[in-house]
């Protein structure tokens, strides 16, 4: 299959999937649009939102209807890296075999993930950049594809352990959770308080993922809109020459190089699945605010000030 035909493919298939997860989850189509940007680049994101908003059922029903399996793993203060990763126990022969697990599986939500310590958080770096994990000097990959959805509360910060910004970093996106409209929670009280239950078909392949994901590195970008992204992260920067004056004034550290090549990543994903065989500016700035928001760390003025972070990136463009 040529390029173009698997970026038609691609389109339409996108446009199944939405149909799919829109049998159990209600609205949130940008929350859902930018998961899914996240699996196709092959990134990671963090979802940030109060309880109840239907977190886990939404990683659920993506993960069905993709076809891949998926492990939740909630997160504590007691969680050791073992009991995310797998440890080795003596079987009857005594000899040592290694059980995996639950970090073993395509999709994995790890729910509340600042509720643990970062001895735990960190046993999750290696297997997001490196879809690998070493224990007791033995390294085992993991199954492809494989993607993490972090869950964080935003208003309990009593007794979390803040994510380092080397660890958010590893996230391609960081995703707002909003309230439902009126007309939406309506609707969701209208499909949970009965007894249908909708069914959710998988309609990919673990094997078709990966070719999207590597259909996505194919795709051209032209120079001026990688510039573009670079000149846009460089903003972000409050030492920077090119630093808008918000910047200057708001923001502590800007974003770094990782920021850039995940912009470029993610808007190829978006021009791809709207049926672009290359991404253009726009595209750039439709991926922008997910990719930025939690790479740059606003300063006690504009705590203060109420200014916040989208305001920031919004001023850069």
């Amino acid at each position: 299959m040529s390029d173009v035909s698997a970026v038609k493919h691609l389109v339409e298939k996108h446009t199944q999937l939405k149909k799919e997860i829109a049998k159990v989850i209600v609205g949130q189509e940008q929350v859902i649009e930018e998961i899914l940007i996240s699996i196709f680049s092959g990134g990671h994101a963090l979802l940030v939102g109060v309880p109840g908003l239907a977190k886990t059922l939404m990683v659920n029903t993506i993960s069905q209807a993709l076809g891949l399996d998926f492990k939740r793993i909630q997160f504590t203060p007691d969680l050791m890296p073992s009991d995310i990763l797998g440890s080795e126990i003596l079987d009857k022969n005594r000899e040592f075999k290694f059980l995996k697990g639950p970090v073993f599986s395509n999709i994995i939500l790890a729910d509340e993930i600042n509720r643990t310590p970062p001895k735990t958080q960190a046993a999750l770096l290696e297997a997001m950049q490196e879809r690998s994990v070493t224990v007791a000097g033995t390294n085992y990959p993991l199954s492809l594809p494989y993607f993490v959805l972090a869950t964080q509360n935003p208003i309990e910060q009593e007794g979390t352990y803040p994510l380092p910004e080397a660890q958010l970093d590893r996230f391609m996106f960081s995703i707002n959770l909003d309230y439902p409209s009126f007309q939406e929670e309506v609707d969701v009280v209208k499909a949970t308080t009965g007894d249908h239950k909708a069914t959710v078909n998988p309609l990919f392949t673990a094997q078709e993922i990966i070719d999207f994901q590597q259909l996505i590195r194919r795709i051209p970008v032209a120079d001026n809109v990688i510039e573009y992204a670079v000149k846009i992260v460089g903003k972000t920067r409050p030492k920077s020459s090119e630093a808008s004056n918000l910047v200057q004034e708001f923001v502590d550290w800007g974003a770094g190089p990782r920021a850039s090549q995940n912009l470029i990543l993610a808007a190829k994903t978006h021009a791809a699945t709207r049926g672009k065989y290359s991404p253009d500016i726009e595209d750039v700035q439709a991926v922008a605010t997910g990719i930025l928001r939690h790479r740059m760390i606003r300063n006690y003025k504009a705590e203060a000030e109420g200014i916040s972070i989208e305001q920031i990136i919004k001023d850069l463009f």
